[in-house]
């Protein structure tokens, strides 16, 4: 337990003004209605921006959209912290490094593997759903390889893995992780906790065909949190999975694939998911070796003392 004071805190330093926001189940919901308040607030300021303002990208106004999506939950989490910091409650930092017995660079590698090869189970996975409607497809189409590929690469695999990872894994995961019904009791357990934040950032994508992956990717991203502490490796994740997405789209011959089987025979992706589980089974062993600080996960509990 870090022991800190109050004039120490950095205000500048952004995931450690979120610290002592500690949401639970209400908490999360809480979340989700700032963060519906926040997507009206994009839609309306881009639709007043492109009608009032010539010249504006499409992707520029996905980008203010995106996010001006996330503000008022993020205003909304730093108060409630600086109200809690101000009561002296206690506080969990966001992100850790707790790699140990690993170091961080071979975690960091592994992650990535891991990441790719669960992109690998996910994807056929969603063939089995119905053929996805025209118009949502080229709203995502637009969001990875839009008429600014500068811009569509910033908001897809810069803003999207800072900004999810930050309410997905920072707030609701490290938030359920240590929520109590009633005080003294026992928290929740982390395999639920992992699956309802994992189900949150499905939900956040309001579409089957990017909630199933979503929730697949967010078990693995949640684990990874769960035993590292590390909100910088989920990123990295979250990184690896959109920029692999996004070098797809960028590539003439790839950029009209809607899935893996439209590029290799079903033999083939047979294959590549045989290889994929047993890699992320050995990830999984391997990061369950990682040394744990709680039962909550390896979070940095933070105690305000301003006598020190």
């Amino acid at each position: 337990m870090a022991i800190v004071r109050k004039s120490s805190i950095k205000n500048y330093d952004i995931l450690s003004g979120f610290s002592w926001h500690v949401p639970g189940v209400s908490g999360m919901f809480g979340l989700f209605l700032w963060l519906l308040a926040g997507g009206l607030l994009g839609n309306v300021l881009s639709l007043l921006l492109m009608f009032t303002v010539p010249g504006f990208s499409t992707s520029s106004l996905m980008a203010i959209a995106y996010v001006l999506l996330f503000i008022p939950a993020m205003l909304a989490s730093r108060y409630i912290s600086n109200q809690n910091l101000m009561s002296g409650k206690a506080g969990y930092a966001l992100d850790n490094n707790n790699f140990s017995p690993y170091s961080g660079g071979l975690i960091a590698l592994l992650c990535m593997i891991a990441t790719i090869a669960c992109q690998m189970v996910a994807d056929p996975v969603t063939t089995l759903l119905p053929p996805m409607p025209e118009q949502l497809k080229k709203i995502l189409e637009s969001a990875v390889s839009g008429d600014s590929k500068i811009i569509s690469f910033i908001t897809t695999c810069i803003f999207a893995p800072f900004f999810e990872e930050w309410l997905c894994r920072g707030m609701v995961l490290r938030g359920l992780l240590h929520y109590r019904r009633r005080p003294g009791s026992e928290p929740m357990r982390p395999i639920w906790a992992i699956v309802i934040s994992a189900a949150f950032f499905a939900l956040i994508h309001l579409n089957p065909w990017q909630a199933i992956p979503a929730f697949l990717l967010g078990m693995l991203f949640g684990y990874v949190y769960y035993r590292t502490g590390s909100l910088k490796l989920t990123m990295l994740m979250h990184f690896t999975n959109n920029a692999f997405a996004t070098l797809l789209s960028s590539i003439d011959s790839t950029k009209e694939v809607e899935s893996i089987l439209d590029l290799l025979p079903a033999w083939a992706v047979c294959c590549c998911v045989v290889v994929a589980i047993p890699i992320i089974v050995c990830f999984v062993k391997l990061l369950s070796k990682t040394e744990m600080s709680a039962p909550e996960g390896n979070f940095e509990e933070l105690k305000i003392d301003d006598s020190i």
